[in-house]
C-alpha cells in the first residue's frame, strides 16, 4: 500500500535506476500511446525484479521518487501494486482461452469485547462465501479461487515480493475454479484489539477482455453489489466472527482493498471504543468525553483519542487515528473525527492544539494518549472492567 516514505541515502543498484528513469519518463508522458510504451517497459523490469525477490531495489526507486516529488512516484507504486496482484496468462493445461487474473480481497471491520478471530476456514463457510460472491460481486463468467483462510492484518503479505507470490499461487488455481489450502502454521500470530479488520482473499480469472466484477456488466451497479454482499455475504461470513458486530465492505481489487478498510476502520474503531465503553461501563454515551490531539514524529503521523468520564480525567480508553496517504495537518480531521464521535452519541469532544511527541508506553508499547490536561498518558480501564477486556485496546 502507498504510504509516505522518508527518504535514505544509499547506492543505488542498475536496476534501481532504471526504474526510476522509466518512472520519471512515464509521468512526463503526455499522451495515451507513449504512456502504454513506457507502461509496458516498467511492467516488465517490475515483473523481473519481483520474480527475483528484490524489495530493495522497488523500495530505493520509490524512496527516490519520493523525495523528488511530482507523479513519478504514484506512477511507479500504482504500477509496482498492479503488477503484484494481476496476472495475464497464456494458454494454460485445461483452460483453452487466454485469460486476465486479479488478487481480490473482501474486509470485514469487527469489534468485540473478545478475542476476534482469524485463522482457517471450513469448507462450507468458504462454499457459502463463493456462492454469494459469485452471484453478488463477480461476473457471471468469472472462475475464483478463495484462500481457506481468514487473514487479520499481520497475516497479509508483508512485501511486494510476497503479494505476488500469493498473486500467482491463487491465480493457478481461479484457471481451474478451485480454492487455495493456506497452511496455518506458516502465519504470524494474530495481536487482539478491540476493533480489527479481517480479510477474505481470493483471485478472479475471466477470458481476456471480458467483465471481471458484476457492476462492469450491462445490467449491475457497484452499490448493487455492495448492498446485496452486505446483506448476504454477512450471513455466510458471521459464523466466522463470532460474539462480533461486523460491517462488511465492497471486495475490490487486492490493494484498493486494503486502503478502503484502512479508511473505513478509523471511523468504524471510534463508533466501536463508544459502544464498547458503554456496555463495559454501563454508561451512556453523553456521559462519556473525548480530547482529540495531533502527534508528530518529523511530521505529523496520527490523532489520538483520549476516552474519560464526563467528570473525571483518567483516560480509560484510547484510539489511533493514522493519517493515509497525502493527509496532512491540513486535512480537516479533527472536525471529521468529532462528526464520527458525535453521531455516535457523545456531547463532549475537545480538540487539543499542541503538538504531542509520538510517544509510546516504555513497559508494554501501547500508545499514549491525550487527557483533558494536555497531558499524554496510558489509558487504564477502572480495574473491575479491565480484567475482561481485550488486552490490546487502541
Amino acid at each position: 500500500m502507498k504510504r509516505p516514505r522518508f527518504t535514505r541515502r544509499s547506492k543505488q543498484s542498475p536496476d534501481t535506476e532504471h526504474l526510476i528513469r522509466l518512472a520519471m519518463n512515464l509521468s512526463q508522458s503526455s499522451s495515451r500511446i507513449e504512456d502504454n510504451f513506457w507502461e509496458m517497459q516498467l511492467a516488465a523490469l517490475i515483473d523481473r525484479v519481483l520474480a527475483a525477490g528484490d524489495e530493495a531495489t522497488l523500495n530505493g526507486a520509490l524512496d527516490h521518487l519520493y523525495g523528488v516529488g511530482g507523479r513519478a512516484y504514484d506512477e511507479l507504486a500504482d504500477l509496482i501494486e498492479s503488477c503484484c496482484e494481476s496476472r495475464a496468462t497464456d494458454n494454460a493445461e485445461g483452460v483453452a482461452k487466454q485469460h486476465d487474473v486479479l488478487l481480490i480481497a473482501a474486509p470485514v471491520l469487527a469489534w468485540s469485547r473478545f478475542t476476534i478471530p482469524s485463522g482457517p476456514i471450513g469448507a462450507t463457510e468458504l462454499g457459502n462465501a463463493r456462492v454469494h460472491l459469485q452471484a453478488h460481486v463477480l461476473a457471471k463468467n468469472a472462475r475464483l479461487a478463495l484462500a481457506n483462510y481468514f487473514f487479520s492484518p499481520d497475516q497479509l503479505p508483508q512485501s511486494y515480493a510476497e503479494t505476488a507470490a500469493l498473486t500467482e499461487k491463487l491465480a493457478k488455481a481461479a484457471l481451474h475454479d478451485r480454492d487455495v489450502k493456506i497452511d496455518p502454521a506458516q502465519m504470524a500470530e494474530t495481536v487482539n484489539f478491540l476493533s480489527d479488520t479481517r480479510y477474505l482473499i481470493g483471485a478472479v480469472a475471466t477470458v481476456r477482455g471480458a467483465p471481471l466484477f458484476r457492476w462492469q456488466e450491462e445490467d449491475g451497479s457497484r452499490a448493487e453489489a455492495t448492498k446485496q454482499w452486505r446483506l448476504q455475504g454477512g450471513d455466510a461470513l458471521r459464523p466466522l466472527l463470532p460474539a462480533c458486530a461486523t460491517e462488511l465492505l465492497l471486495p475490490q481489487p487486492y490493494h484498493a482493498a486494503a486502503r478502503e478498510a484502512d479508511r473505513a476502520s478509523r471511523p468504524y474503531s471510534l463508533r466501536a471504543a463508544v459502544a464498547f465503553l458503554q456496555t463495559t461501563l454501563n454508561v451512556a454515551a453523553t456521559d462519556l468525553r473525548a480530547v482529540v490531539a495531533p502527534f508528530y514524529d518529523r511530521q505529523i503521523e496520527e490523532y489520538r483519542i483520549g476516552f474519560t468520564l464526563e467528570q473525571a480525567s483518567d483516560v480509560i480508553h484510547g484510539v489511533v487515528w493514522p493519517l493515509l496517504e497525502n493527509e496532512d495537518e491540513a486535512a480537516e480531521t479533527p472536525a471529521q473525527i468529532e462528526l464520527v464521535l458525535r453521531e455516535a452519541g457523545m456531547k463532549t469532544v475537545v480538540a487539543l492544539d499542541e503538538r504531542f511527541p509520538l510517544e509510546y508506553c516504555d513497559d508494554c508499547g501501547a500508545p499514549l494518549y491525550p487527557n483533558p490536561e494536555g497531558e499524554p498518558v496510558h489509558a487504564e480501564l477502572p480495574e473491575e472492567q479491565a480484567e475482561s477486556a481485550p488486552r490490546h485496546l487502541h
